[in-house]
This record gives C-alpha cells, structure tokens and sequence, in this order.
C-alpha cells in the first residue's frame, strides 16, 4: 500500500506534467481513515489496494500520445504557441482561363475528415511483414548462383532457354483496304495454312496437334462390315449352289459332333480300372508276408553303405599324379581346339553353304510369319475370356424352299447378325448373356384392397 501511494504522490508531484482531466480528486489523497488490512495475505493485494489515480495518470499520458504525439510538458514553446499580428489579407489567385467556375483545389469531405486516423503514435513495427520464408535456403541459392555466374557456369534452365530454336519472325507486311483491286485472293475452303510460329510454343499452347499413331489408322480388321450370304441362300436358288451351301452347313455340324464326341472320350470312365473287391483286398494285404526279410535286407544295405562311406586318406604321392593328370587333361583339351580351330580354314565352303541355308531358312520363316500376320487380320482375335463363335448358316432344306417370295419365312436376326460382325471384325469382344440369378424368392402379398373385391 505504500508503494502504491508513493507511486502516486510522484505522479501528481511531477514538475511541468499538465493534465487533460480536472485533478479535483488529488486533494482527497490521504484525507480520510485509512482502514488497516492484513497484506501479508495474496487476497487482500487486489481487494484492497486502490490504484485508481495510477490508471488515471497512465490513461491522461496515452490521451496525449494519441493526441498530439506525446507529453505537452516535453513538447517545445513553438509547438504549442504562436504571435497574433492580427488579421492579414488573404491572396486571391488570378482565375485562369477554361477553369471558370470552379475552385482550383477541391477540398476533402467533413465525413472523410471524421474517418481519418488521428492518432500520433506510430504504429508498430510488424516482423512478420520483414520475414520471409526459407531465407536462409533462398540466400544460399542466390550465393551458389552467383558464385557459377562469376565462373562461367549456367543453370541448367538457363541453358535450355538458350538451346531453344529461335521463332521464325516474318515482317509484318501493312494491311490493306478491302476494296484494293490486287489483293491475293483467299481461299476459304482450302487447306489449312501453314504455322510459322515456335513448334514448342505450339505445343504449349495446344495449338498443334498430337501425332495420331500409325496404328490408329488401320482398321483393325479388313472383312467387310457386311457380308454378302451365298447364291445357294436366295429365295429361289439355283440347285448346284443350294446343294453347295448344305455341305457347308453339313461340314459345320460335323466338326460340331466331332468336338462333342471328343470331350465325351475324354470324360468316359474305363471299366478296366475300376476297383473290384479283389482288388482292393490285394492293396490290403499286400507286403504283410515278407515284412522280416525286407528288414534284414535294408540292415545289410545299411551296413555296405556306411562301409563304403568309410575311404581311406589320399597319400601326397596320389595327389601329386592327380594334379598332374589334371594338367595333362587341360593341355590335351586346349591342343585339341587349336587343332579344330586350324581344320576350320578348310571348311570355309561348307560353312558358307550352311550361311545360306541358315538365311534361307530366315528369309522363309520370315515370309511365313507375314503371311500369317495378313492371314490374322481376317480372323477374329481373342480379346477377352471368351472366344468367338460363329454364327450358323441361314439355310433351309431342299423341301422349305418356298415358291415365291411372298411365302418365305424370315430367319435370323438382323440385330444379332450386326453383333456377330463387329464381333468378328475385332471391334467388340465376344460377350455372353449375364446370368440372372434371384437371391431372395417372391413373397406374394395380397392387399386388402384386393382381398375385399375377391
């Protein structure tokens, strides 16, 4: 309590400090009973210490900070008085020609005036409006460059900047009026006109197109979207082509059956290895009889086995012709291929006969291979799980043939015949009809609607 009295007897004892509120309560300082307080105890500090006259001090010191930018008593005579000479005559300024009516300097608005900022303190400093992300890296960088610069070093970007071919630049030729007689004549539906500009700036810009594969050129299949059936198909055919097309169809069916009999084969049980009782009772018995004597055999194999494992150790005289046996060995086998190497100079014919029969046979698998390359682009490919079928023939029998157009029964589809093209033609894979398969089953309900009508 007494450093807060002291605090305030030497804020109001100050020499030259004026005040902007009225200091009437300063007389009442210490008029009054002061009422003693325990302040050995934290709660009293704030309950009872009276620090009014303090914040009243720092609020009027802040009033003058904001209002004429700082303390009155440290401001100089000159800022805060002036000598009245009386009243002097304004100057008029001459008014200028083309300005008639109207003040050469406009002046601001009461409300812009109310809304400017009038304090004097100066804002403070912001940092973070100084710092600057990855300083450190960025200063480093800007060294590193700096140091390649002075030695003749360029950045890679740089580099290709400079690589880069330079735009072909055309002079811009002046254009001329649309009614000038010999202007070139251009064509509207011709082709397209030829870029002059940078190929990469093209690029960048998506102005110039994508390359377009070769591959996307080609058809992927060179049969015709629509075939044309046989003669022997008509309405009315002629007997021979008729009779032609029924073999055909005749063939189909056979290769059919021929493929069904073949998996029936394959999945037929042969009676010859079915288990019979007989059988099954030998399985059981058998090895049970003579059990002791394969067991005195395997003991007797044991015992040769570990005695032959049992070798003897090599003398120094046996190593010795071994190595030596060795060496002859690689002598003989390296005088043998300089020998074959020798007898190869004398077959320099045979050896050209075996080239040209070695690049014959070349040249044919290479002919083959192209031959079937053409012959695959009239076949269907396999382009996903299942394989193409063919559609069966659309042929009737001898005794169907209607007499006239206007008694033929149609057949096929045309929907499944365009399906089956582009099937065939690669452009589809072949697909089969999804299964539906109900998880729950129907729970018929009736209504009581329905059941009152029944």
């Amino acid at each position: 309590m007494a450093a807060v009295k002291r605090l305030k007897r030497l804020a109001a004892s100050q020499p030259g400090f004026m005040s902007f509120k009225s200091s009437a309560g300063s007389d009442d300082l210490n008029s009054g009973q002061r009422k003693r307080v325990n302040k050995n105890k934290k709660k009293n500090w704030n309950k009872h210490s009276d620090i009014q006259d303090v914040e009243e001090f720092l609020d009027d010191v802040r009033l003058q900070e904001r209002a004429t930018g700082g303390l009155i008593s440290e401001k100089p005579d000159d800022s805060l008085f002036f000598v009245d000479i009386g009243e002097q005559r304004k100057y008029v300024q001459p008014v200028q020609e083309g300005k008639k009516g109207k003040k050469s300097k406009s002046r601001p608005l009461r409300i812009d005036l109310i809304l400017q900022h009038d304090s004097l303190v100066p804002p403070p400093k912001d940092v973070l409006a100084h710092q600057q992300p990855n300083a450190k890296k960025l200063r480093r960088i800007a060294e590193n460059a700096e140091k390649l610069a002075a030695l003749g070093v360029l950045p890679r970007r740089l580099k290709r900047l400079l690589n880069r071919r330079p735009a072909i630049t055309t002079s811009k030729s002046k254009t001329e009026a649309n009614n000038f007689p010999d202007r070139p004549y251009y064509d509207l539906w011709g082709g397209d006109a030829k870029e002059t500009a940078d190929p990469y700036y093209l690029e960048q810009t998506g102005k110039k197109r994508v390359k377009r594969p070769e591959k996307l050129n080609s058809k992927p299949s060179v049969l015709p979207a629509v075939e044309v059936i046989a003669p022997g198909g008509s309405y009315n055919p002629d007997f021979f082509s008729h009779q032609a097309l029924l073999l055909e169809a005749h063939e189909v069916e056979v290769k059919r059956e021929k493929a069904e009999l073949r998996i029936e084969r394959q999945l037929a049980v042969n009676r010859e290895d079915t288990a019979t009782e007989e059988t099954v009772f030998q399985e059981q018995v058998e090895g049970l009889v003579e059990e002791d004597e394969e067991d005195d055999d395997e003991e007797e194999e044991d015992v040769s086995i570990r005695g032959g494992l049992q070798q003897e150790k090599k003398t120094e005289k046996e190593r010795r012709r071994e190595r030596a046996d060795k060496i002859k060995l690689q002598q003989k086998q390296a005088a043998r291929a300089f020998t074959d190497k020798k007898q190869q100079l004398f077959q320099l014919r045979s050896i050209q006969a075996t080239l040209k029969s070695l690049e014959q046979q070349t040249r044919e698998r290479v002919a083959q291979r192209k031959a079937n390359q053409e012959a695959e682009k009239s076949m269907p490919r396999r382009l996903g799980r299942l394989k193409f079928q063919a559609q069966d023939l659309e042929v009737q029998l001898s005794n169907e043939i209607p007499g006239s157009l206007r008694t033929l029964k149609p057949e096929g589809s045309v929907l499944k015949d365009r399906f089956k093209s582009m099937q065939k033609r690669n452009m589809i894979e072949p697909r089969e009809r999804a299964k539906f398969k109900r998880r729950h089953k129907v729970k018929y309900v009736e209504k009581r609607a329905f059941k009152e009508i029944t």
